[in-house]
């Protein structure tokens, strides 16, 4: 067995308030990655609680997000995790050399309803379905 198939491979979602785009993209990867691959989210100034808007559209899906509380983030999240998706917290994110960054530029579902939420949530899925063919290639359906 490989180090790299004896250690998951771990994502860091962060956005400002940890409450919209980074939890429907935790949500998305935790569903999707089926357990092969750790998630984590939070964000640089962490709200009290979850969109409702994002929580009702993830909820369509069978989703369900509501029990989750936003998070600070903290150095030891971006140290322990191989891949740090940032979702607009602009420079408040800390960098560390060896770490795969991406930046995701999404609209930022703070305020609004649910309708303007879906294509947020839609576009956060084809992109988490991506990653998940990416990080974990032999899972992939297209895969031989």
């Amino acid at each position: 067995m490989t180090t790299e198939t004896a250690k998951k491979p771990s994502v860091l979602f962060v956005c400002v308030h940890n409450a919209g785009r980074s939890q429907m993209a935790a949500a998305f990867l935790t569903s999707l990655g089926r357990g092969a691959i750790e998630v984590r989210s939070a964000g640089s100034q962490p709200a009290d609680t979850v969109n409702p808007a994002a929580v009702e559209a993830m909820s369509e899906l069978g989703i369900d997000i509501s029990a989750e509380i936003p998070k600070v983030l903290t150095t030891e999240a971006v140290k322990e995790s191989d891949v740090v998706i940032t979702m607009g917290c602009g420079d408040e994110c800390p960098y560390f050399p060896g770490k795969r960054y991406e930046d995701w530029v999404l609209e930022d579902p703070a305020g609004k309803g649910v309708d303007s939420v879906r294509p947020i949530r839609d576009e956060i899925r084809g992109r988490i379905e991506a990653l998940v063919a990416e990080l974990l290639p032999a899972r992939h359906p297209d895969a031989q």
